[in-house]
């Protein structure tokens, strides 16, 4: 199959299944939280899945890569990102199992209905408007930044989204993580499993892996640490395990 990239984007090879993504290093390009939550969450065989602030549509292509969930849809309010993760998806021959939707996540609960996911994913933007330095570049300011939707947006549409019993998987920084838990709590989203990332085994932890359920116990497991660097440039064998090399 012909891949047709617009100027300026690159086809990049994925380390699951054959697979490819679309990326333009003048908008944004996915990193390593985005493949950690793809590792971190798991979709049933009969299970539909929602990821919020898809981009270019990473996180519904290694989903499916890497679980045998039903159906995958991404929800994302940039147009060019929209088209990105459409072809994506088409150049994946997975136009079956995967729907990249555009729309606001604010707007989500009332277009897609309420109760309609068994799982919710998202990497959303992880700085508040007014915290450090925002781009100048709009599209990276969106994605970094809670410029078009807080945390609380993010949070309160998921627990609207999730069927009852249904699993919220974000991946987040660890500096806000008082605000997530009583925000998960807030809207019944009740905090089950999280795990801490470091970069390094004697550096603090730069990102947070959570899974919440809906109407779930008050009841949260702690998972032994995720470690990414072994040593400079050499990724730990787990790392290495969910990128699937």
């Amino acid at each position: 199959m012909k891949i047709s990239l617009r100027p300026g984007e690159r086809l990049d090879k994925l380390a699951r299944n054959g697979y490819v993504i679309i990326q333009d290093p003048g908008r944004f390009c996915f990193g390593m939280d985005a493949v950690l939550l793809s590792g971190f969450a798991w979709v049933k065989p009969w299970e539909r899945a929602m990821d919020l602030c898809t981009g270019n549509g990473i996180i519904p292509i290694l989903l499916e890569a890497k679980t045998p969930g039903e159906h995958f849809t991404g929800l994302e309010i940039q147009k060019e990102n929209v088209d990105i993760a459409r072809r994506s998806v088409a150049a994946n021959r997975l136009e079956d199992k995967i729907t990249i939707e555009e729309g606001d996540i604010k707007d989500a609960s009332r277009t897609f209905g309420a109760s309609s996911f068994h799982v919710v994913t998202v990497n959303p933007p992880y700085m508040t408007g007014n915290h450090g330095l925002t781009n100048s570049d709009p599209a990276k300011a969106i994605a970094r930044h809670e410029i078009l939707c807080t945390l609380e947006d993010v949070i309160s549409q998921s627990a609207k989204l999730l069927m009852p019993r249904g699993r919220f998987y974000m991946v987040h920084r660890p500096f806000r993580l008082t605000e997530i838990l009583c925000l998960m709590h807030q809207y019944g989203v009740e905090p089950k499993r999280m795990k801490l990332v470091h970069p390094f085994v004697d550096k603090e932890p730069n990102m947070v892996l959570i899974e919440g359920l809906r109407g779930g116990n008050s009841r949260i497991t702690v998972e032994k640490p995720l470690i990414v660097y072994q040593k400079p440039g050499v990724y730990t064998d787990e790392i290495y395990d969910i990128y699937g090399y």
